[in-house]
């Protein structure tokens, strides 16, 4: 609520306790990690680096690491998804455009794409926030496969028992 004091210093921090029930926030320092245990893989030379996974709102983010070229999956989204390229270059074969170091890509709801890394890129590092479902298909739209929040989840608690960090490492990310 507004008032009329005139504030005291521009550095004062807020004087008053966020909301009880406000969740705490997320902070990773090295968000490309150094330790590998932290990658989770999800197939061959594919891992993801958990960063936030929201399962009260249903999306998660990411980054995602591939070494190895070629098709990497075929996936159609019903919520939008967002991703920043931090290394490498993809693209998807439905569309003639590359998703290169430092760009943008926004996938509109309902696209099915196949994500394609080339032969010439040794490591592709891409931060993604996907919203809802990845739903995978062949190439007529034939269901092969789903991934959530709760599917990532999963995923990560059994990693992270397996490397000696414990299942219960996940949950920082967990909001």
């Amino acid at each position: 609520m507004p008032t009329d004091r005139a504030d005291p210093e521009p550095l004062t921090p807020y004087q008053y306790p966020n909301p009880p029930e406000a969740l705490p926030e997320i902070v990773i320092p090295n968000a490309i990690p150094t330790d590998e245990r932290l990658w989770v893989p999800q197939a061959e030379n594919v891992w993801f680096r958990p960063l936030c996974l929201n399962a009260s709102q249903g999306y998660w983010m990411n980054l995602l690491r591939v070494r190895k070229s070629g098709v990497l999956s075929r996936h159609r989204h019903p919520q939008a998804v967002h991703g920043f390229v931090l290394k490498g270059r993809w693209k998807y074969l439905e569309h003639d455009w590359w998703a290169e170091e430092g760009g943008y890509v926004f996938e509109p709801p309902g696209e099915t794409h196949t994500l394609y890394v080339p032969e010439d890129v040794q490591e592709m590092i891409t931060y993604f926030q996907v919203n809802g479902v990845m739903y995978y298909t062949d190439p007529y739209g034939k269901g092969m496969g789903y991934e959530d929040v709760f599917t990532k989840i999963d995923m990560c608690r059994k990693h992270f028992e397996e490397v000696g960090l414990s299942a219960d490492y996940v949950k920082q990310f967990i909001r």
